[in-house]
């Protein structure tokens, strides 16, 4: 797999979004953590919404808080928002934001509804399955096809403004497998690293 910490991501924020995530990107970086989306909304008072997950995808409670703990003196210090607001760590979880190539390579095979910036064969939206991807652009199959239509649309990377994985049985089932081979592979590093001191 790519070195996804200097993958840089497809879809980025704007506004004070974008100015957070400048802020925030090379902590989470640094402690080993990869940014998927930062979002400034209105729920709750004003929330302060950050994704993120581990280079192998994987995300747990402790890593929220960890990455809780290191943002929140860096916010506090750039004061990038006028208000008082929650910050709220979360996991991509399975139906996730799709912002990197790799999100592509490591879900192909499942649906996804994705939106362009800009008219691919007379569309902006699209929904359908990831079949092939490449250096530029990805295939998808198209799960709702209209009249004169082809069955598959390849859509540029560069033209994307937003993708989300849809949730479905072989996802959910795939996204579990995912996380307890990387669970497992975790405690075989742990294991490697004690008999190494020994």
């Amino acid at each position: 797999m790519a070195d996804t910490a200097q993958e840089p991501r497809l879809i980025t924020e704007t506004g004070i979004d974008q100015r957070i995530a400048e802020i925030i990107e090379p902590v989470l970086t640094g402690m080993g953590y990869l940014l998927v989306r930062v979002r400034l909304s209105n729920q709750n008072g004003m929330t302060l919404q950050v994704m993120a997950e581990r280079e192998d995808g994987t995300m747990n409670v402790q890593d929220c808080e960890a990455i809780s703990m290191a943002i929140s003196p860096v916010l506090d210090v750039e004061d990038p928002v006028e208000k008082a607001y929650h910050l709220e760590v979360s996991s991509p979880g399975i139906d996730r934001p799709m912002v990197r190539k790799t999100d592509f390579t490591r879900w192909q095979g499942h649906l996804v509804k994705v939106e362009t910036s800009i008219l691919v064969e007379n569309r902006k939206r699209f929904r359908g399955k990831i079949v092939e991807v490449d250096a530029d652009s990805f295939k998808l199959e198209r799960d709702q096809i209209a009249y004169g239509e082809e069955p598959t649309v390849v859509v540029p990377f560069n033209a994307l403004s937003d993708a989300k994985l849809i949730l479905t049985d072989d996802l959910i089932r795939d996204a579990l497998r995912a996380d307890k081979a990387a669970k497992a592979a975790a405690a075989n590093q742990n294991d490697e690293n004690e008999a190494d001191e020994d």
